[in-house]
């Protein structure tokens, strides 16, 4: 794992930072490609693309804080401004809120902007994961023997620290009740990378295909959630309902959004 890239002088540049970075770039240039084929303003482009990274941050931190408010309470100086601690549902939700609240006042047709930014929120969501991969930041899987398992002891949140509060993965590999750093582990944030790859291909050959405005988010919403829904089986994030993790279930909401506004817009011509 490579948490930190390389330094210019005091400046330590890291690698779910930068990673992050070109994956806004990514999607924005996206966007702007789209709005111009569109026959939509470009410099939108900027605008929605600065509301995303601002509140898509602000937003995955407040959510990560909600999710671990025990620890918050106890050092919410060290939470809020540690470097890590984001949670994707949660920029992606506040960013999304934001982004339509805005595009309503500037009396701009919404579903022609979600459409524009479907593929490049898709591939932007797989080039983040090359960040979480490259820090060990936790986004890793359970345990496996598979031939591309990977240790992830170099990372930001190394396995001793991401599986303490999974008492039967301890007690089945732990050493003195500790699991060893050096574990092997699905890296679901590659899987996560090729599934978002994958589906940004049938998005951007869907674009052209979808007349009816909305279709194309509508069903990156489906596709999003589903990938979601499948590599959180092999995450080691707790389960709250149901046997399923709280991202799994936000997944699920999104997909009974994304079906029900695909079914609400059957009428429309393909």
């Amino acid at each position: 794992m490579y948490p930190e890239l390389f330094k210019i002088g005091p400046l330590t540049v890291y690698s779910y930072g930068l990673m992050l970075g070109i994956a806004f770039i990514t999607a924005s240039f996206l966007l702007t490609k789209e709005l111009k084929r569109k026959k939509l303003d470009p410099n939108l482009s900027g605008t929605i693309t600065l509301l995303a990274v601002v509140c898509g941050i602000v937003g995955a931190k407040l959510f990560h804080l909600i999710e671990n408010w025990e620890y918050f309470l106890r050092a919410p100086v060290d939470m809020i401004f540690s470097a890590g601690g984001l949670t994707f549902y949660g920029g992606f939700i506040l960013a999304t809120a934001v982004i339509i609240i805005y595009l309503k006042k500037k009396k701009v047709p919404v579903f022609k902007i979600t459409d524009a930014a479907a593929p490049g929120l898709m591939i932007g969501y797989g080039i983040a994961r090359i960040g979480c991969h490259l820090s060990g930041d936790g986004d890793y899987g359970v345990h496996t023997n598979l031939p591309w398992a990977m240790s992830y002891e170099k990372g930001t949140y190394p396995p001793s620290v991401a599986f303490k509060d999974f008492p039967e993965i301890v007690e089945k590999y732990g050493v003195k009740g500790v699991v060893p750093d050096n574990i092997l582990v699905h890296p679901t944030p590659l899987y996560e990378l090729i599934a978002a790859a994958f589906l940004f291909f049938i998005l951007w050959k869907l674009r052209k295909k979808f007349a009816a405005d909305g279709k194309l988010f509508m069903t990156y919403l489906i596709f999003s959630g589903s990938e979601r829904l499948l590599v959180e089986f092999i995450r080691i994030n707790p389960k709250i309902l149901y046997g399923l993790s709280e991202a799994q279930i936000i997944s699920i909401v999104l997909m009974i959004i994304g079906f029900t506004g695909l079914a609400y817009l059957k009428r429309k011509i393909i």
